[in-house]
């Protein structure tokens, strides 16, 4: 009787037991999934975010083994985040029934009969090579020659030894043009040697000057070269079927070389598992403070050794500069401290993934150190992709600049420290695609608000953030007309003050083909 007594308390243990742990697993299986599963709020919220699936069909590949060490908790970001949040952050503006028209018009013909060659040395960093390579299509086509694809320029600050090839993808670029101009890889063998002529042409030509002036060099000349390449063809005034060109050569030919197209689309999925992000370029290097004699927060020792870059570069032509003067204008970039004040302004919160576009900081951590206390989630190629990865890239500032091209335009937010060549072409490029904000920081605004910080005439919080949101909410990307010559002007500043071709292709390239719909804000067309 004792014995049969145990073993039902033995028995009887057993069940309380299972029936404790099975309880036990259920909860945790209930708080883990009420931790993951997002409310309607964040699945709205979720839902409106473009992302790269939604553009491209691209390769997901995982993040290499280094990044899963550097990946903040949880992935997305954006979990906690309302529709509020999206309306203020990342809604993109709307495009106002604008979408890219570059087909040519009914009277546009095929290619003239070639009267010649025309060279090109492209001179500047990569987007400024990219816009004069379009511009040189274009001359092309006006004074009948045949291109003879680009040489890049291997002599300015960078030093890169890229040729055309390793930057763009050079048998599409040549066949996506076929009926516009004809474009050969080479010089003929039996023309190499032939006498020709180096012309500087002018900046901001119209058609008459390449018509009556350029074109006329065919009577002596087989082959033209243009010693430069950088704005040498008008922004506004010339006929709709150049511009057009302009823009399928910028917009449809010139695209990157395979490998680095195939970098750039990994280096956004992988950015994308922090969820939307911004791009930030963060134009605070070397070669720009020693160019524009920006010395905000420097030692005396840096300013001097940006002074003597300056000095040393003789394509440089402005070597005196007052760095005050030049801040208070509006045209030195802003610093990675500003940076983060005008991000906090804005409202972005400090767990928003940011994809820092830009090469070496000048100063390095110790001038990035506010910024990241900031926006600790701070990442860029070197982050995302291992060594190994990048060092095809490595050493080719051209290359490693086409990456963040393509990370920048496929961000859902972009903002230039300095709107400089970089920031107008991606600027341009994602108006013409109808890509996201783009926000423009008003520098010489900012800069009078950042001093009352510094001076404590003014703190950060509300009535600061009301101020910086107020001064760009026409800033943002959207769609308007190009903005011509300053009024009073003259002479090459006229030129000089209107806004950039490809920082702006409307009403060129950008028509409205319909009424406004209000669901069309983020209409993306290829």
């Amino acid at each position: 009787m004792q014995k049969r007594k145990c073993v039902s308390v033995v028995q009887l243990r057993k069940l309380l037991t299972a029936a404790i742990c099975s309880i036990a697993f259920m909860a945790l299986v209930s708080v883990h999934v009420q931790h993951v599963v997002p409310s309607s709020n964040d699945q709205k919220f979720n839902d409106k975010i473009t992302t790269t699936r939604d553009l491209q069909r691209w390769t997901r590949e995982l993040a290499p083994p280094h990044l899963s060490k550097v990946l903040f908790p949880p992935p997305k970001s954006n979990v906690s985040r309302g529709v509020s949040d999206y309306e203020k952050l990342w809604k993109p503006p709307s495009n106002r029934g604008y979408l890219p028209c570059t087909k040519p018009t009914p009277n546009y013909t095929a290619p003239a009969e070639s009267r010649g060659y025309l060279l090109v040395h492209t001179n500047g960093g990569l987007n400024q090579m990219r816009a004069g390579i379009c511009d040189m299509v274009a001359v092309a086509r006006i004074i009948n020659a045949t291109l003879v694809v680009p040489e890049l320029d291997k002599r300015s600050f960078w030093q890169d030894t890229s040729n055309f090839s390793d930057v763009f993808d050079e048998e599409h670029f040549i066949r996506s043009l076929a009926n516009d101009v004809k474009i050969i890889k080479k010089l003929p063998q039996e023309l190499v040697n032939e006498t020709r002529i180096v012309k500087y042409f002018i900046s901001w030509s119209g058609m008459d000057y390449y018509e009556n002036e350029i074109a006329t060099l065919w009577e002596e000349y087989q082959v033209i070269r243009a010693a430069k390449s950088d704005s040498r063809l008008a922004n506004n005034n010339l006929p709709a079927d150049i511009q057009k060109l302009r823009c399928r050569a910028c917009y449809e030919a010139l695209r990157f070389s395979p490998r680095i197209e195939q970098m750039g689309k990994l280096l956004v999925e992988r950015m994308r598992l922090f969820g939307p992000y911004v791009a930030l370029h963060l134009r605070y290097e070397k070669d720009m403070l020693a160019f524009s004699g920006c010395t905000h927060d420097l030692s005396q020792d840096e300013a001097e050794e940006l002074r003597i870059i300056r000095e040393n570069t003789s394509y440089w032509k402005i070597k005196e500069i007052d760095p005050v003067e030049q801040r208070l204008k509006g045209f030195c970039p802003l610093t990675p401290k500003e940076v983060g004040i005008f991000l906090t302004a804005l409202g972005y919160p400090s767990k928003t993934p940011i994809y820092i576009a830009s090469g070496g900081i000048y100063g390095g951590e110790s001038y990035m150190a506010e910024l990241r206390s900031r926006y600790p989630l701070l990442m860029s190629k070197e982050k995302l992709a291992s060594i190994e990865e990048l060092e095809p890239f490595s050493n080719h500032a051209s290359q490693m600049a086409a990456l963040d091209y393509i990370v920048s335009i496929e961000s859902d937010v972009f903002i230039p420290s300095y709107y400089g060549n970089m920031a107008k072409a991606v600027e341009g490029h994602r108006r013409f695609l109808g890509r996201g904000r783009s926000i423009l920081p008003d520098r010489k605004a900012l800069v009078r608000l950042f001093d009352k910080l510094a001076q404590g005439t003014m703190t950060e919080g509300k009535s600061l953030s009301n101020k910086i949101i107020d001064l760009h909410r026409r800033r943002l990307g959207s769609p308007r007309k190009r903005k011509g010559p300053i009024s009073g002007t003259k002479g090459m500043d006229r030129f000089r003050s209107e806004e950039a071709f490809y920082s702006n292709s409307l009403p060129d390239c950008l028509c409205r083909t319909g009424p406004l719909h209000p669901n069309t804000a983020s209409h993306v067309v290829r």
